[in-house]
């Protein structure tokens, strides 16, 4: 079977990810997976600074810098890397796949656009949109907010929430008829189970395996729609659980 990360953050493109891309792609290809997405946070959300000064062009190669530099690390050592997007709004993230760096230079006004109107818009483009921990709780997040109306589908499994946000994501998920995924929103790279521990959380990531190996994101989003991309969590020594 093959797996697969869809949901982690790399330094320096988020300002929360602890881990640089070489030893993010090291140690997923260290653990036997088959491909990881990079998913950091986007202009809208926790971005490094540095980036903000910047015009919006320079804004969007900053953005992609950490996928592209894992991408190539990745053929370097024979795992594959996908590009995706995390949007947010004010503690509510997105996970969006499909559209590629010159989508989003060619749209700044997605800036100016309520989460209600740019969903839609983005997905009319034919982008793949999840929403991230639909349960989480924290101390930045005033209040839950879904979008059940704006998304194919939502993360039920995430490895750096409780089992009581991911519980009452999938049955978000089953209750409105939307697809599910599943991922470890991995900000520590190689110290991810370390950092799991310390957060009184199991010792595990969540990912999607497939009997078949995907090659691009759009492999990955009809994977997900036809069924044969599942939801897993993966142990300490890469092993899938059910």
């Amino acid at each position: 079977m093959y797996k697969y990360e869809t949901h982690c953050h790399t330094a320096p493109v988020s300002k929360c990810g602890k881990a640089s891309v070489k030893d993010t792609v090291s140690f997923y290809k260290q653990l036997g997976y088959d491909g990881i997405f990079i998913t950091n946070h986007f202009l809208d959300g926790n971005i490094n600074p540095e980036a903000r000064v910047l015009p919006y062009q320079d804004q969007i190669d900053y953005y992609f810098s950490d996928y592209e530099e894992a991408f190539h690390a990745g053929s370097a050592i024979g795992i594959k890397v996908f590009q995706g997007v995390e949007l947010s709004y004010r503690g509510t993230d997105f996970l969006i796949y499909g559209l590629g760096k010159e989508w989003y230079k060619a749209h700044p006004e997605i800036l100016e656009m309520e989460k209600t109107e740019e969903l839609p818009f983005m997905m009319e483009a034919g982008a793949f949109v999840i929403q991230a921990h639909p349960y989480r709780e924290a101390h930045y997040i005033n209040h839950i907010r879904l979008f059940p109306r704006s998304v194919h589908g939502a993360e039920v499994i995430n490895s750096n929430q409780s089992w009581e946000s991911n519980e009452m994501a999938d049955i978000y998920a089953e209750k409105y008829g939307l697809l599910k995924t599943a991922g470890s929103d991995n900000h520590w790279g190689s110290n991810a189970f370390e950092r799991l521990r310390e957060k009184g959380y199991r010792p595990q990531l969540a990912a999607m395996y497939s009997d078949k190996e995907i090659n691009s994101v759009q492999d990955y989003i009809s994977g997900v729609r036809n069924g044969t991309m599942k939801t897993c969590l993966i142990d300490e020594k890469g092993n899938i659980r059910f």
